[in-house]
Order: C-alpha cells, then sequence, then structure tokens
C-alpha cells in the first residue's frame, strides 16, 4: 500500500468509544460518511467490527479467511486508511475488533485451509489450525454432507483438481485426481462426512459448537506473527490506536497471548471480551485495560430491578407455566440441565478427547493415585466437573517449579464445587490444576478443559438456559444472573469503586451486537418488577390456554417482548421467537426442527402479541411510560459516567429498541454533518428501534422537556468527558452520595473526582406509590453546582431531589468556581 500515512498519535486510552458493525451495505466509506456527526456527539473513538477478509457476504466479519488483508467487500485497505484520515480530521481514533480464537472453516475463501487440506501435516500452514492429525485416520473431518456418505456420493464431483459439492469446493491431493471416487476420498488429507458427525467425531477445535469456524493456534509465535501482521503494521502506521480482543477464553494461553499482543502493540489501550460470573474478578496478570463491559451490563441493570417484585414475578411465572425445576423453573437446576444436555450433543467430541487425554495420562503415569482409572469413570468425572463451574474458564496456574500457587488452589476449590470429593473426580480436578506435573500431556489436559468450559458455559448458559428460564427476559442477558437480577444501590457503587482502583480504563456497554434485546427494551421490562400484579392481570387477560398458545412459558416470553419491545413489525417479534425456541431446545431446535410447532409459534405471535390481543399490552405500556423513560435516562446516565470507558453502540444515542441478532445488526440512517443535539435522533424512526416521545411531569421524578431526551443526555454526557477527560480517567476518583429522606432509597448519586455529579431516579413507580419525593434532600459537596442537562439552573448545600429532577428523571451537574464558595 502506497498511500499517505496519517500522523501517528501516541498510545492513549479513549474517553468513549462508539461502535459500527461494519459489512457489505455499510463499508469503510458509508462509516466516513458518518464521521462529521459522530465527531459532534462528543466520542474520541470509532469502534469497528472486524476490518479483515471474511467470508464473501459476512453481516459481522468473525469469520475470518484471511487475516493478512482488509476486507475488500468493505472497500479494502484503502478506504480503511482514508476512514482513518477523516476520522482523524474531528478528532477521531480508531479502535478495531480482532479474533485471534478463530478462522472460518471455508477451504474456497480460506486459503491457509485451502493449501492445508491439500498437503496435509506437511503443509507450513499446518500449524495455524488446531487439528488433532492422530484422530480420524489423519484424515481432517469436515462436516459439510446432508446426508451419511452412502446417500450423497453421487453429490461429489471431480472438477479438476478440485472436488465439488454443491456450493463447497476442496483441493485434491497431488496425483489422486484419476483415482474412483471412493479410493480419492481415502486418499485425501480429508474427510467429508455427515454434519451430524460433528457432534461426536470431529478433529479439529471449533468456536464453541459452530463447525463453520476452526481454532487458529496463536499460542505458536510464528502463527501469532503470520496472523496479526497486519493489524500490527495499522497500529503502527496510526491508522489503528486500540483493539478489542474477542473471545479470548477460547485460547490455549490467553495470558501469554495477551502478554505477547501488549509488547507487540507497544501497549496500546486494548479490551477483552471476557465475561466475568458474578464476583469473578479479571485475572490481574491480563496487561489489558479490562473488559469490554458486560460486568458493567449487569450492574447496571440490576439496579434499576426491583428486589421484591423480581421474586413476586418469579413466583407468577412459576404460576402461569408450571415449569419443572429443571427445564426453567429453578434457576441452577435449569443451568445444569442444559450443561449436560450440550455435553453429551454438542460438545461430546470434546468431551471424548479429554477423556482420552486424561487416560494415557493415567496409564502412563508413575503415581499410583492414577492408575487403574476406566474411561467410563474419568469422562463420568470430567462432566461433574464441567458442569459444576460457575465461571467460563478455570484460571488455576502454577509457578515456575510446577507447584500451583496457593490463589490458584482455592480459586479451584471455589470453581469445582462437587458435594462428595472421591475417586475419579479428585483426580480429574488435580489434573486441572496441575498437580501431577508439567509436561505435555499434562498442559494439553489442562488447556482443553480449559477451552471446553467455556464452550460450555456460553453454549449451555447463553444459548440454552437463558432461553428456557425466562421469568424476566430483562435478565437473560450475557454476564447476568437471572437467579438474582436485582442488585441494591451499595453493590453497585462497590463495583464502582473496584473498578476505578483495578481497571479505571476498562471498557463498559449496555447494548452491544450480541445483547439479547438493547438496553432500551431491558429498561422497559425492569418495570415490571415494580408491578408483578398489575402485569399478571394484563397477562390473564391475554392470554387464554388452548387458543393457540403453543406451550405457557413461549407464551410468557412473548407477551414480556413486545412489552419491552413496544409496536413493531411481526416479522421482528416472530424471527426473534423462533430463534428464542431454537435455542431452548425443548421443543424444537436448529437441528431437529419440528415445523408444526414452529408454525403454531408464529400462528400465535401474528394473533396474540402482534394481532389485535397485543393492543392490551400496548396500552398497559403506554400508562407506563414515564417509569420506563425513567430507567432509559437513567441506564444511559449511570453508564456514560460511571467508572470505564463507555461505548456506544449504533444507534443507541437516542432511544433504540431491539431484539437479538440479526435484529440489531441492522443498518443504522445517520444524519449528515455534524449536529447540535436538535436533529430529532430522539426518535420516531420505527424502522431502527427509535421511539423518544417526551412524557408530562407527574410529579415522580419522571418529568420532561425537550433537552431532557437520550440523545440530549448522551451528547451532553459524552462532551463532558470529552472536555474533563481528567475527571473521568486513570487518576479519577468516585464517590458515592446519600440522599436523606422518606424517598432516598430511590435517588442514585454519585461524585467524579469532586467536580462532576450523576444523579438519576431508581424505582421511579414505587416511588410514585409511596408518595413521591417529598422532601429528600441530596447533600452536594461543597461549591456551586451547574446543570449540565438544563443550563441557567444551580444547586448549592442540601439540594431538594423534586427540584433536582423536576424537569428529568436524571441530572447531570458540574462544579463551576471555587469548592466552598456559594
Amino acid at each position: 500500500m502506497t498511500s499517505e500515512r496519517p500522523e501517528r498519535s501516541e498510545p492513549s486510552v479513549p474517553t468513549a468509544t462508539y461502535r459500527l458493525q461494519l459489512q457489505p451495505d455499510f463499508p469503510f466509506a458509508a462509516a466516513a460518511t458518518a464521521v462529521p456527526y459522530l465527531a459532534s456527539l462528543g466520542v474520541s473513538h470509532l469502534h469497528l467490527s472486524p476490518v479483515l477478509e471474511a467470508v464473501p457476504g459476512s453481516r459481522h466479519g468473525y469469520d475470518v479467511v484471511d487475516p493478512a488483508r482488509v476486507r475488500e467487500e468493505l472497500g479494502g485497505e484503502q478506504a480503511l486508511r482514508d476512514l482513518s484520515r477523516t476520522a482523524r480530521e474531528h478528532g477521531l481514533g480508531l479502535v478495531v475488533d480482532i479474533v485471534p480464537n478463530h478462522m472460518a472453516m471455508s477451504p474456497r475463501h480460506n486459503r491457509a485451509l485451502w493449501e492445508v487440506l491439500r498437503e496435509g501435516p506437511s503443509s507450513r500452514h499446518a500449524r495455524w489450525f488446531d487439528i488433532d492429525w492422530e484422530a480420524q485416520s489423519g484424515q481432517v473431518l469436515l462436516p459439510v454432507l446432508g446426508g451419511p456418505l452412502g446417500a450423497e456420493l453421487d453429490r461429489l464431483k471431480v472438477d479438476g483438481d478440485v472436488l465439488r459439492y454443491h456450493d463447497h469446493a476442496f483441493p485434491l491431493r497431488e496425483d489422486t485426481a484419476h483415482l474412483p471416487l471412493p479410493q480419492l476420498l481415502d486418499a485425501q488429507w480429508y474427510r467429508p462426512v455427515w454434519w451430524r458427525l460433528a457432534r461426536t467425531e470431529l478433529n479439529y477445535r471449533r468456536f464453541f459448537s459452530i463447525s463453520e469456524l476452526i481454532g487458529v493456534r496463536v499460542e505458536d509465535p510464528e502463527v501469532f506473527e503470520a496472523t496479526h501482521a497486519k493489524i500490527l503494521q495499522l497500529l503502527r502506521e496510526g491508522v489503528v490506536d486500540g483493539l478489542r480482543v474477542d473471545h479470548p477464553d477460547g485460547l490455549a494461553d490467553p495470558d501469554g497471548y495477551l502478554r505477547r499482543l501488549h509488547e507487540s502493540t507497544g501497549g496500546r489501550w486494548t479490551v477483552v471480551e471476557k465475561i466475568l460470573a458474578d464476583g469473578e474478578p479479571l485475572p490481574a496478570s491480563w496487561p489489558v485495560a479490562g473488559t469490554t463491559g458486560y460486568d458493567a451490563l449487569r450492574h447496571v441493570d440490576g439496579l434499576f430491578t426491583d428486589p421484591a417484585g423480581a421474586g413476586e414475578l418469579l413466583g407468577q411465572y412459576r404460576r402461569f407455566t408450571a415449569p419443572q425445576p429443571d427445564r426453567g423453573g429453578e434457576w441452577k437446576a435449569t443451568v445444569r440441565r442444559a450443561a449436560y444436555k450440550v455435553l453429551t450433543h454438542e460438545l461430546a467430541t470434546e468431551v471424548d478427547r479429554l477423556t482420552r487425554v486424561a487416560h494415557c495420562l493415567c496409564t502412563a503415569s508413575p503415581e499410583p493415585a492414577l492408575r487403574d482409572r476406566a474411561p467410563w469413570a474419568l469422562r463420568t468425572a470430567l462432566e461433574e466437573l464441567l458442569v459444576r463451574l460457575e465461571v467460563y474458564r478455570p484460571y488455576a496456574s502454577v509457578d515456575p517449579a510446577g507447584v500451583v500457587t496457593e490463589e490458584a488452589a482455592a480459586a479451584a476449590r471455589r470453581a469445582f464445587a462437587v458435594p462428595e470429593e472421591a475417586g475419579a473426580v479428585d483426580v480429574v480436578r488435580d489434573l486441572v490444576l496441575g498437580r501431577y506435573g508439567d509436561g505435555p500431556g499434562q498442559v494439553e489436559f489442562r488447556t482443553r478443559f480449559a477451552q471446553t468450559a467455556s464452550a460450555l458455559r456460553a453454549k449451555s448458559v447463553e444459548d440454552t438456559a437463558f432461553y428456557r428460564y425466562v421469568p424476566l427476559l430483562s435478565a437473560t442477558e450475557v454476564g447476568h444472573n437471572p437467579g438474582a437480577p436485582a442488585l441494591s444501590p451499595e453493590r453497585f457503587h462497590a463495583h464502582c469503586a473496584r473498578v476505578q482502583r483495578d481497571w479505571p480504563a476498562t471498557g463498559t456497554v449496555v447494548s452491544t451486537h450480541d445483547t439479547k434485546r438493547s438496553a432500551d427494551v431491558r429498561a422497559a421490562l425492569h418495570v415490571l418488577t415494580e408491578c408483578p400484579g398489575p402485569w399478571a392481570d394484563v397477562l390473564a387477560e391475554v392470554t387464554h390456554v388452548g387458543e393457540g398458545v403453543p406451550d405457557p412459558q413461549l407464551a410468557w416470553a412473548a407477551w414480556q417482548t413486545v412489552f419491552g419491545l413496544g409496536p413493531a413489525d411481526p416479522e421482528r417479534v416472530t424471527g426473534a421467537l423462533l430463534k428464542h425456541v431454537r435455542e431452548a431446545g425443548m421443543h424444537t431446535s436448529w437441528t431437529e426442527r419440528e415445523p408444526a410447532y414452529e408454525e403454531a409459534v408464529a400462528r400465535f405471535v401474528a394473533a396474540g402479541p402482534c394481532g389485535a390481543t397485543g393492543e392490551r399490552v400496548a396500552r398497559f405500556r403506554a400508562s407506563l411510560e414515564p417509569y420506563i423513560r425513567a430507567n432509559v435516562l437513567g441506564a444511559a446516565l449511570v453508564h456514560l459516567t460511571m467508572p470505564g470507558v463507555p461505548d456506544v453502540y449504533q444507534g443507541t444515542e437516542s432511544e433504540y429498541r431491539a431484539l437479538v441478532d440479526p435484529d440489531n445488526r441492522r443498518a443504522v440512517d445517520f444524519p449528515a454533518g455534524e449536529t447540535d443535539g436538535r436533529d430529532g435522533r430522539d426518535g420516531r424512526d420505527g424502522r431502527d428501534g427509535r421511539d423518544g416521545a417526551d412524557d408530562a411531569d407527574d410529579g415522580d421524578g419522571s418529568g420532561s422537556s425537550s433537552s431532557s431526551g437520550k440523545a440530549a443526555v448522551t451528547r451532553a454526557a459524552l462532551r463532558l468527558r470529552a472536555r474533563r477527560p481528567e475527571v473521568f480517567g486513570d487518576t479519577a476518583s468516585y464517590e458515592p452520595l446519600a440522599a436523606e429522606g422518606p424517598g432516598a432509597a430511590h435517588c442514585v448519586a454519585f461524585v467524579r473526582s469532586g467536580a462532576v455529579l450523576t444523579a438519576v431516579t431508581r424505582l421511579s413507580l414505587r416511588l410514585t406509590e409511596a408518595g413521591g419525593w417529598r422532601e429528600t434532600r441530596l447533600a452536594l459537596p461543597p461549591g456551586r453546582w451547574a446543570d449540565v442537562l438544563e443550563p441557567g439552573r444551580g444547586f448549592t448545600g442540601h439540594a431538594r431531589v423534586a427540584e433536582l429532577f423536576e424537569r428529568s428523571p436524571v441530572a447531570l451537574l458540574e462544579q463551576v468556581g471555587e469548592p466552598g464558595v456559594a
């Protein structure tokens, strides 16, 4: 590339990022056109979805086929450089999403993989891919056939030096094209098989259970260099400023990988998509700024969820659906049943490999405690430990002498909570902990166990249990704990204090390309925890068992979906609910479709939630609009001012209602040029889910004015962050503020660095029912405080909360003048 290079900037921490979903319909040039508007919001960096060459037509870019090239469908490298230059002209940098764990299993597009399939383990690219060449007679299993080989043989065609099957193409090993087809297949370095064999026979590592994505061995220094050369070049030349690392839990050695990446980038700002369980810390040894922010999402959502109401809603859910305890009635039992199902179906091949490795270690070990362990016993122990692991992956490690550290041992004891510890369970646990040495076999076992654990957690929790246990849909989100969805203000403040102390530059999010519902849909659903009784009355009106309802759990989820989303195209709701029932896997699934059931779901959605009956839910939602609005604005302002670097997902600067992908990846229409906040982007664009209608002040703290819509709140907070980076950065401080008076529990407030104050209304419906703010006051720190959202207003001393929230359920104040001067 011979283009002019943009001026290189020193490593810096963003003040805020804005996520753009690049795709063929929204390439680099379209992003460049949106730059003036995005810069006017107040963000410091654009956050781009993956930019490297992907499978043609990909709408997400995580299916990379060539890490050495910028994606041509997006405009290629020159267009990326042009975008970078345009962004810098408007004061913006670029952060890019990278995918180190896997590449697309698409030989005709993935040339490195094509070479491996042609030349086998002697290929120069063979070390790139995580393939077990000792299994399957040295052939890579390719689960692409629509049926058993005998039924599909006539559809396999030799075309020169290529083997074709429908749209698939595979290279032929040299001097084999002349062989009869059965012998030709036996002579290849790969074996096309029925897709169902992927469950039990696969001999390459996948992304979760997705056979179309093959694991990459970036722990190998040569592979790291080859697969990261282009991204590192873009960093060195100032085209890109920071990185988001996708799915580090899938890597063989996340710690080592992140150290190598840190050294190679010169310490550029990097966050990792690490999903932390409740109370789980990010490994302190990782040289990163923090996570991508799902831990923040959980704490923000929990703050606006009523604990008592959530419990009552759960009771109503159980009465309404009568689910079995392990099929959606109890959270932990549901997770465990889902985990057993995933281990014995989607991840059976991974468990088989772990069992083989464990058995080989036990058979060859001189340790008497390891001898005489039957494969079936080891497999059972593996399954029990994996099912009970409540984090995505264990990070037990050994010191240079091969001894397990006390910290790692304590973490493992907490992670592997098996009631009766004996026999094979002890053996497997000790192998995971590294107590039987650090040889190649032991390292492989620990690595495979950790990788399988993360895949299991993702598939069993995110992709199964979250669709089976649905008393409150807003709690079934990545990183959430649906069994305990509510968090007290005290826990929220404690989380923020820890983040500011330990990971001040971590990422924070409330909506992403992976969230099952956007933050504003969840904000509406949170209100149901404040009115579970009236909601139950509405459901009794609209639901008639036996009248087109496929099953009560689906009906419960469907009615919550349309409540959270509001009026919407029936196709959007039907698409999301069909994905819901297939992921749940109780009546239909992705691989075992039940057409009759799925047709019943579509008819029910059309006639009920999206039909005339749904108007009753729409009226109920409209009656709660002030309280929904309080949650929408409160979550937005808290997210933008709490510790960390906020990431604004495309379109969510205004009220944005979206469901699970692909609904949340629809294109967004950006205004042309810079805007001043009066551009009408608080809604009324039904195509991308916005609805920003203002509401009259009813005295409960959810009052309205044209300047207090979500777009105005977002813009004000982002511009303040840009103008006062020292208030929110590494050296900033976080101080909770407690209100006093009858409504104190409903006011959540904190001060950043003594200079910026955030105050929001929590559980506003409960507040109204209790009589409103009355004489509740908030003691402001010394000095004069100017209202950022309503210029001209100011406060000092003990401010009346009713006055603070007179025009909006949220307040953003900035200290002006000297502290202590009234």
